[in-house]
């Protein structure tokens, strides 16, 4: 707790002196450039990985960057998503997953949650990937078989945010653009999803479709 509380001091006498301007424009309204929706795993830095500043960026996180189906269940995430879309009108919206991601892992082994009840329920939204990696990936083992994983449930979220009627009006006003990102811990590295090829391709290499989107 001491680190956080010297963080805070240091920040509050370095980092917002600095930034003063900012943080005053800030103060009276904001207009991020995209919702970044991401796992609550404490590795994952939204806007240490993108190098955003306050403002750029309107975050949801929760375990396994989950995005319900609409009307599956009402709560957090989806006013979360209804507010970035209707009121701030945000014209792009992020699905980040993660390597070495823990419900991606209880995803493939349900036994590791057997007794966190919550845990469980929440896992189940990623019904469809363990569906889809059980039908179509049974020969990938080991770290190939869990970034697959990954990979499929960011897919699978991308899905569910078309349920959502905020997301579909804009989608069909060509005023949002949906991305898929899969962080890697270890390289930091990103893979990006390509609608053409279905293929997620690093954002390092020069042929990856950095702004390729869907609409």
């Amino acid at each position: 707790m001491e680190k956080l509380v010297k963080g805070f001091l240091k920040f509050r006498t370095e980092v917002f002196e600095k930034k003063k301007a900012l943080f005053t424009r800030l103060s009276g309204n904001q207009s991020p450039r995209a919702l970044f929706i991401t796992c609550s795993d404490s590795r994952v830095d939204p806007t240490l990985l993108t190098q955003t500043d306050p403002g750029e960026l309107f975050i949801l996180r929760n375990a396994g960057n989950m995005v319900p189906p609409y009307g599956s269940m009402q709560g957090g995430s989806t006013a979360t998503i209804e507010y970035a879309m209707a009121v701030l009108k945000v014209p792009h919206i992020i699905v980040c997953g993660h390597t070495d991601c823990g419900v991606m892992k209880a995803l493939l082994n349900p036994e590791e949650v057997h007794d966190l009840p919550a845990v469980r329920e929440w896992v189940g939204q990623a019904e469809t990937t363990r569906r889809l990696m059980r039908e179509h990936y049974t020969d990938l083992e080991g770290d190939d078989r869990l970034v697959k994983t990954t990979q499929e449930n960011v897919r699978s979220q991308l899905d569910h945010l078309r349920t959502h009627p905020s997301v579909a009006l804009l989608l069909r006003q060509k005023k949002v653009d949906l991305h898929g990102w899969v962080y890697s811990i270890s390289t930091g590295d990103v893979w990006v999803y390509d609608f053409d090829s279905e293929q997620f391709t690093s954002l390092l290499d020069d042929a990856a479709p950095r702004l390729k989107t869907s609409s």
